[in-house]
């Protein structure tokens, strides 16, 4: 991040937005909306001061997963690029009840702005990757897993960060009431491979599973129990992890997690059933994770209709071919990198956004494209100008020009939905009419 940071040819729109998306390949116009942060950016320093004095705290339920707290001015985590703190204004005093100020009373280089307002940035680019990521299953839409109902049912999200060393607990694996646990369970496919939630298997969820595993065993000893239904370790030495974690004494149960309960002693009772054994198994333990499933960030349906873009029944971004353009789209310049296109683990990212980022820069250099013929095109004379056929093109490539509907041919895909919509019959398919098609059927029956 710091090398991206601080590279002459990479422009950073951190606590930005993306409002709107015009033009084509090679020339679109992206108009982003950077949020006032309260903070001048050319004036702090980054000390710090600001988020230490600041008297304030709410729950952090992005980067801590509602582990632990933050300041009111605060950066999203230890290493932000850049070092620029922000104001929380929907929790801030101040910004409330006119009150407090005081980051802005003790910054020394004067850099709190309680007056900024909002930007709006047009900017022209030539090809486009949208990389959002993905978000995590609620567990508690599941209710048999009573996430919620005790602080010792916890995510797979939330046992990152009480595992790690800049946690809420310094990397202490710790119950609720600040022991250790003396036996965990942790059960995949929460949210994933179930028709209640997600039919598709969220696909890293094991590894990270297994690696928790390794985690408690190695700092606190407890026992672990794993409920599982299949264990995919598909990757580079991945398999060789799962019998190192077997080998330290973790008891893997082969079989989904039905069901979890909170007994009157704090105690929580864990029912599945057991495949190899086939028989029902009941374990009590002090702490569950629960392994939940991978899906779409939750305003996908938005950054969709934005770039152009088509969504597969699970939710995520469709690529143009599944085997032979994974990181293209059907709106030319635009490309997917990692878990916006379905979930995948580490090393995939990193080599999809890395062929993501190759496509993009081939295409730039080739200084002129090919478009298909197969597009359609507006009779003017027959135009009635209603505008019927703007709303219902998947890729935005129809406009209204001197009262009558025009083509972006760089745009349309010929997908022949506006052909069907005109009321008036004034656009055609090219190499797609109705005598074109209909000699097409005369030909294939005369062979008949």
């Amino acid at each position: 991040m710091m090398d991206a940071g601080r590279h002459p040819n990479i422009t950073l729109l951190t606590y930005s937005e993306v409002e709107g998306v015009s033009g084509y390949l090679g020339n679109f116009t992206v108009r982003v909306r950077k949020k006032a942060r309260y903070v001048k950016e050319d004036v702090c320093t980054g000390c710090g001061l600001c988020q230490e004095k600041c008297p304030f705290k709410v729950v952090d339920d992005v980067f801590e997963a509602g582990m632990a707290k933050r300041k009111i001015i605060y950066r999203p985590f230890g290493q932000a690029i850049p070092n620029i703190p922000v104001i929380d204004r929907e929790h801030c005093v101040f910004f409330q009840k006119g009150k407090c100020g005081a980051c802005k009373k003790l910054c020394p280089a004067g850099a709190i702005d309680f007056e900024q307002q909002d930007q709006l940035l047009d900017l022209n680019v030539g090809t486009i990757i949208v990389a959002t990521g993905f978000a995590l299953w609620d567990a508690r839409k599941l209710s048999q897993y009573s996430f919620g109902k005790s602080p010792n049912i916890i995510t797979g999200e939330q046992f990152e960060r009480l595992s790690n060393a800049g946690g809420p607990t310094m990397g202490k694996i710790l119950l609720a009431n600040g022991k250790p646990p003396e036996s965990v369970a942790i059960i995949h496919c929460v949210g994933s491979r179930d028709h209640n939630a997600h039919a598709y298997c969220s696909r890293f969820c094991c590894m990270y599973a297994l690696k928790h595993a390794h985690l408690v065993r190695d700092k606190t000893g407890a026992q672990v129990y794993e409920y599982y239904m299949d264990m995919r370790t598909f990757g580079k030495g991945y398999e060789e992890f799962y019998q190192r974690v077997q080998e330290e004494g973790v008891t893997m149960v082969r079989g989904r997690g039905a069901e979890v309960q909170v007994l009157s002693d704090g105690k929580l009772r864990v029912k599945g059933e057991d495949a190899n054994l086939g028989r029902l198994v009941i374990t009590d333990v002090d702490m569950v994770v629960l392994c939940t499933a991978a899906e779409a960030q939750p305003d996908a349906d938005r950054v969709a209709a934005l770039f152009g873009l088509s969504r597969t029944a699970d939710g995520f971004f469709a690529e143009a071919h599944p085997k032979l353009r994974p990181v293209e789209t059907n709106t030319d310049g635009v490309f997917l990198a990692g878990c916006a296109q379905g979930p995948r683990d580490v090393p995939d990212t990193v080599a999809h956004a890395g062929a993501a980022a190759s496509m993009a820069l081939a295409l730039l250099d080739k200084g002129e494209v090919t478009i298909s013929p197969t597009t359609a095109s507006v009779v003017a004379e027959e135009c009635v100008g209603c505008g019927d056929c703007i709303p219902v093109c998947p890729y935005t490539a129809i406009s209204r020009v001197d009262g009558k509907a025009k083509i972006n041919a760089a745009l349309c895909k010929g997908c022949g939905t506006c052909v069907a919509t005109c009321p008036a019959g004034a656009i055609r398919a090219l190499h797609f009419t109705d005598e074109q098609i209909v000699a097409q059927i005369e030909g294939v029956l005369a062979w008949a």
